[in-house]
């Protein structure tokens, strides 16, 4: 539980000092005088001035803000350094600049992965690198680390050849493995099951990792392509939302990520960082949705105001927040109902 706790506050806080980073230093670049920058809600644990500045530290660490003046035109205490006085352009850096700071996380995360430890690959031996709880293969009692040697009584020396044999398993047909745990050799009989989101029959075993070590020029190269790729495939799964109703079931909330946040961290700090990286590229498209309440939605009403030449007027920017407000508390009540449903009824 603490493991857990730990992770979950480390992840949370890193993905929010990141992200308000973005607004903070772009607001100061562009002349805008920003009044508080926190980190969590709620009560104040840490509070400095330095300069016009407050920097807060909060007692809820699930998000933070900018206090920037001027975000309401109606009470601009900042003159020509209040928000709503800078050029437009000026004010669509600031609110995209903390879904692109949060871009920008991933690849620093993963450079310095590549470049310290190296790029994980499959390791080429038959040496289980995990084992998923509640499949054949846990029920059966394989454990991370042990060696298969025989799949129904045919030698495998790699991992290759160990999937190519259980691609001709039929769903439900036993197979017999043999494997070695620390020097000792053993048997078990495992029922595969067929999965309807890979379409192929399953055991829930996962091969070994090992790391192949990358210069600084490779590591920088590496760490822009991994994180164009799983930004490429979020924005396909969020398109697979609205064509596929069924896969928001997979949705997880707060309950959901502070649980994977666990799990990961149990695996080593590597994971935990991985992890980090793709929620962080999970928020920074999350925020760039055009829902009103949204770094999105801010820029649709900044992009309409540099079009017609005047901003939106209150009242339709009141009502359009309410209906963002009220999307993303369905969303999330949507989400939690999911967190409870998987972590405490499956």
């Amino acid at each position: 539980m603490i493991l857990t706790i730990a992770a979950a506050v480390f992840v949370f806080g890193m993905l929010v000092l990141v992200h308000e980073f973005g607004h903070f230093i772009t607001a100061k670049m562009t002349g805008m005088r920003v009044d508080e920058f926190a980190i969590g809600f709620g009560p104040k644990l840490i509070s400095r001035k330095r300069g016009e500045t407050i920097y807060s530290l909060r007692a809820i660490p699930l998000g933070g803000f900018n206090d920037i003046a001027g975000m309401d035109a109606d009470n601009n205490t900042a003159g020509e350094r209040g928000f709503c006085e800078k050029p437009v352009m000026s004010r669509m850096i600031v609110i995209l600049a903390g879904a692109g700071f949060n871009f920008l996380l991933p690849i620093v995360l993963f450079f310095v992965i590549y470049a310290t430890f190296g790029a994980a690959k499959p390791a080429t031996e038959p040496i289980l690198g995990g084992v998923i709880a509640g499949m054949s293969a846990e029920k059966a009692g394989l454990q991370e680390g042990d060696k298969i040697l025989s799949v129904d009584g045919q030698p495998v020396a790699t991992w290759i050849e160990f999937t190519d044999k259980l691609k001709n398993v039929q769903a439900g047909e036993d197979i017999l493995l043999a494997y070695e745990r620390n020097g000792v050799t053993a048997e078990v009989t495992v029922e595969p099951t067929f999965d309807e989101h890979e379409k192929r029959v399953l055991v829930g075993v996962q091969s070994s990792i090992v790391y192949e070590p990358k210069s600084i020029p490779e590591s920088f190269t590496l760490a822009i392509e991994h994180t164009k790729d799983i930004t490429v495939y979020m924005l396909d799964s969020i398109a697979r939302l609205f064509r596929e109703p069924e896969q928001t079931e997979n949705l997880a909330g707060p309950i959901g990520i502070v649980q994977m946040s666990g799990q990961v961290a149990e695996r080593g700090f590597i994971p935990l960082l991985n992890f980090a990286a793709l929620l962080s590229i999970n928020l920074g498209i999350v925020n760039l949705l055009p829902v009103p309440v949204l770094d999105g939605g801010h820029f649709v009403n900044l992009f309409i105001e540099a079009v017609r030449g005047k901003p939106l007027g209150s009242k339709a920017v009141a009502y359009t927040q309410r209906v963002g407000i009220a999307l993303l508390l369905m969303l999330m009540l949507f989400a939690t109902k999911n967190d409870i449903m998987r972590v405490f009824f499956k």
